[in-house]
């Protein structure tokens, strides 16, 4: 049987991330990925934002490895040349009831540690963002935008100059623990054998089908996959815009919102839709619940402008009866698995977190 140091499971944003840790500390990795290249799942069909860290539960991960990552991601994109912009966004509030939730939202923002929100009117507002209606809004000067594919390649490139290997067409199909290693075996066209020290499994969507194909791993370790799908549409007309739009949040989630990409073409979601199963189409009848939401802060949105553009679905680990859940990131003093990390629920703020995730998985690798 082949015999390797790190096995890491899974090539979408935060497994790159963490193969161009794992090699660059030195280690010996290979990448397993079922499908034909990087990033093709969740990684590819998200809004591309640099978030803040301003909405999540203060002292979970997901709040510090967006904070911290989000630092970690400007400086890698500047290194690299990775096309991204620092545009900002407006949290806007339409009536003076939404108003009154502005300054809770910011002193939560200050909890988990993001400290640039600005207090704005809503004339100070609009001389931002002439087109806009809103009562008032807050500032957050550190969100932006990356061009994800780029940065995907930027790591997989680095991970590849410091030695990391990658199989594509290779799912990993069961893996036990065994005289000090972890032997997996892994399927595809070329399929293998395989010895590790370390396995990561960082397979998005996948991870609990991939936990689930380790012996000896408790079934109680395993959280169960949900499935929260999120609807993007197009817009036809050029928004007036140059600064991302989000609503003030409301239950369950944070409303429509308006992104850019790269080019300033906006978007706009997602909504949410708990499914049983994965499926990327987008009905075009679900613009019509877009068209009040988004002309609450944008009036003067077109009749028709709104074109179906993509879906994604996020890897939840928690039903919908539950609000919000953490990233779930476990090592052998969790689970008993020598050489063994399983990253669950890695769901938005992943992208901007994933330069901070691959640092975690490095301190549990002890490197």
């Amino acid at each position: 049987m082949d015999k390797v140091d790190c096995v890491v499971v899974g090539a979408g944003v935060i497994g790159l991330a963490i193969a161009r840790r794992l090699a660059q500390a030195g280690r010996e990795v290979i990448v397993l990925e079922a499908a034909e290249g990087i990033g093709t799942v969740t990684s590819s069909r998200n809004s591309e934002v640099i978030h803040a860290g301003i909405y999540y539960r203060a002292g979970s991960l997901m709040a510090q490895m967006c904070v911290n990552g989000k630092r970690a991601l400007y400086r890698y994109s500047l290194d690299h040349g990775i096309p991204h912009r620092n545009c900002g966004k407006l949290i806007v509030a339409t009536t003076p009831s939404e108003t009154e939730k502005l300054q809770s939202i910011r002193a939560h923002a200050e909890a988990n540690g993001v400290d640039d929100l600005q207090l704005l009117t809503g004339e100070a507002a609009r001389a931002l963002e002439p087109a806009l209606n809103c009562d008032a809004a807050l500032l957050s000067p550190s969100t932006g935008i990356i061009d994800s594919h780029a940065y995907m390649l930027a790591l997989r490139g680095d991970a590849e100059e410091a030695g990391a290997a990658y199989a594509f067409h290779t799912p990993l199909l069961r893996a036990r623990a065994a005289g000090g290693r972890i032997e997996i075996e892994a399927g595809g066209n070329a399929p293998m054998t395989l010895s590790c020290d370390l396995l990561v499994n960082a397979a998005g969507l996948g991870a609990p089908t991939v936990a689930r194909s380790i012996e000896g791993l408790p079934v109680g370790m395993i959280p169960c996959a949900y499935l929260a799908k999120g609807n993007y549409f197009s817009c036809s007309a050029r928004a007036p815009f140059s600064r991302l739009i989000y609503p003030v949040p409301e239950p369950g989630g944070l409303g429509v919102h308006l992104t850019l990409d790269m080019a300033g073409q906006a978007r706009f979601g997602p909504d949410v839709e708990w499914v049983e199963s994965i499926d990327y189409a987008v009905d075009p009848a679900r613009a019509e619940r877009f068209y009040p939401a988004i002309r609450r802060y944008w009036p003067t949105l077109p009749d028709g402008a709104l074109m179906p553009s993509y879906s994604g679905i996020r890897p939840k680990i928690v039903p919908p009866a539950v609000a919000t859940q953490d990233f779930l990131i476990q090592g052998p003093a969790d689970h008993g698995i020598a050489g063994l990390i399983n990253l669950f629920g890695i769901e938005s703020p992943g992208l901007t977190s994933s330069l901070a995730i691959a640092d975690h998985v490095g301190t549990l690798a002890e490197l």
